[in-house]
């Protein structure tokens, strides 16, 4: 199920596609939002914040005596900047790296900064694939698999959903214009498995999100 390459002859695929399969769709994640989503740098950022603001409230009480406190303060923001911008430049990595192609058999996920990997999945191994909405128009979709081999969840990520760690799911992340995809791949799915069952948009994300609410509580 997962090779490593060095050529590719498409792009985003380990060779070319065997007569009779054809590509649906192709994509890359928008690197923004999967710095938000994957690396947190919201929440690195908040966390920096906090820090700052406690290293100059104490600054402050002391009367900013002492030069170490604002070279204290200096640091923090220094140490703020750098891995922010640290973590935006491996998600830019990530999503540069990152290619999806859904064809009408299979789903390819081609991704890995230093060492490039392939990870096909055929789609008569899905059995579920969850839809969550993120901004601009993006959104994850995880893949549930019905075969008895499993991905390991390190050499999927940051291509697996979050907390699945027994039974990884390989995920793909911050797809633009996810609504459209989401239903290609729903018919692609359909195609192949014809006992299948597509669940409206509106009533699988309101369902993620109670999901997410659950795991979270």
């Amino acid at each position: 199920m997962m090779t490593e390459y060095e050529n590719e002859p498409v792009p985003g695929l380990p060779g070319f596609l065997p007569k009779g399969e054809t590509m649906i769709w192709q994509g890359a994640p928008n690197w923004r939002v999967l710095a938000r989503t994957a690396f947190h740098t919201g929440t690195v950022s908040a966390y920096f914040a906090a820090l700052t603001a406690f290293a100059l409230g104490a600054a402050v009480w002391r009367g900013v005596e002492a030069p170490s406190d604002l070279a204290g303060v200096g640091l923090t923001v220094g140490g703020a900047v750098i891995g922010v911008a640290l973590l935006h430049l491996l998600a830019w990595a990530v999503a540069r790296s990152t290619i999806y192609t859904l064809t009408d058999r299979r789903i390819v996920m081609r991704f890995g900064v230093a060492l490039p990997k392939c990870i096909n999945l055929p789609l008569n191994i899905i059995g579920n694939v969850d839809l969550r909405h993120r901004t601009h128009g993006t959104g994850d979709l995880a893949i549930k698999l019905t075969s008895e081999q499993r991905l390991g969840y390190a050499a999927l990520w940051p291509h697996a959903r979050a907390w699945h760690y027994t039974v990884p799911q390989p995920m793909l992340r911050a797809v633009p214009d996810v609504d459209a995809v989401a239903t290609l791949l729903a018919r692609a799915c359909l195609s192949i498995q014809t006992d299948g069952r597509v669940v409206p948009i509106e009533t699988a994300t309101r369902r993620n999100k109670a999901e997410d609410q659950a795991v979270a509580a």
